[in-house]
């Protein structure tokens, strides 16, 4: 229990800012056996998240109450997320061939890619979940847990398909959970989904679900042909794009289902 504790305290300091009450040790085989909670965190986000718009809506209207909502989850994780998105947008939108892509994803500097590119995913962001806020507000909030938690999963399997590529500048690279686990380990960030989804019992969230891993597998393609694998900015970029893919497929079946 004390490993399991450790493994999670980990996780949730590298993909958030919530502080942990004791010190704990690191090495690359604790970061890296703590993949299985990366779904977990999702989860606790998610939840924070979701309070968070609730309360703003009390106090001011659906579209502030995002906005606020947006703030918290940036200040909360750091943006850690978004900047591998931002990242993502700029080295492959810039670069071309392995080597120059890779160069450009090491560059701290934001450059037009990544703007427009994280200007547009906020965008989307912001008026899907506008969209089912006004049809239907406290599910939305299960749907807000459940697609937080559900994209860090997503995210989490490109470790167990497809190849770490490492970085040309291993002195920059960031510490990377890159090598997948037992079976095991996918099963206890699994529960974690199945927990959100007990939030909002809709069968139809399964396929929002299908969606945004068809777009996990589309990204991981992408990812493949160009570079050979993923990096850590890559899985950044594919919790931020599940993410959005869950919330436009949730817009789908409630409308067509």
């Amino acid at each position: 229990m004390k490993n399991e504790l450790i493994y999670f305290a980990t996780a949730l300091m590298f993909f958030t800012r919530i502080p942990v009450p004791f010190t704990i040790p690191y090495s690359s085989e604790i970061m890296n056996k703590s993949q299985k909670y990366f779904a977990w965190i999702g989860l606790l986000v998610g939840l924070i998240n979701a309070g968070i718009l609730y309360l703003s809506t009390q106090l001011f209207n659906l579209e502030i109450g995002i906005v606020l909502m947006m703030i918290s989850s940036v200040l909360l994780t750091g943006a850690f997320h978004e900047d591998g998105f931002t990242d993502m947008c700029d080295s492959f939108g810039g670069g071309y061939g392995k080597e120059k892509i890779l160069t450009i994803m090491k560059d701290s500097r934001v450059g037009a890619y990544g703007t427009i590119g994280i200007i547009l995913l906020f965008a989307l962001k912001f008026f899907s979940i506008q969209a089912l806020g006004a049809v239907d507000l406290i599910k939305t909030l299960g749907i807000i847990i459940l697609a937080h938690t559900s994209s860090r999963f997503i995210s989490g399997t490109m470790i167990y398909t497809h190849q770490y590529v490492t970085d040309i500048d291993v002195s920059k690279s960031k510490p990377l959970a890159n090598k997948p686990l037992d079976g095991v380990a996918l099963l206890v960030g699994s529960i974690s989904v199945l927990l959100s989804f007990a939030l909002i019992p809709d069968w139809r969230l399964v396929l929002a679900f299908a969606l945004a891993y068809l777009g996990k597998i589309c990204m991981g393609w992408y990812f493949k042909k160009h570079i050979g694998g993923y990096t850590g900015d890559c899985l950044g970029a594919v919790q931020q794009v599940t993410e959005v893919l869950f919330y436009l497929g949730t817009m789908i079946v409630w409308k067509f289902i």
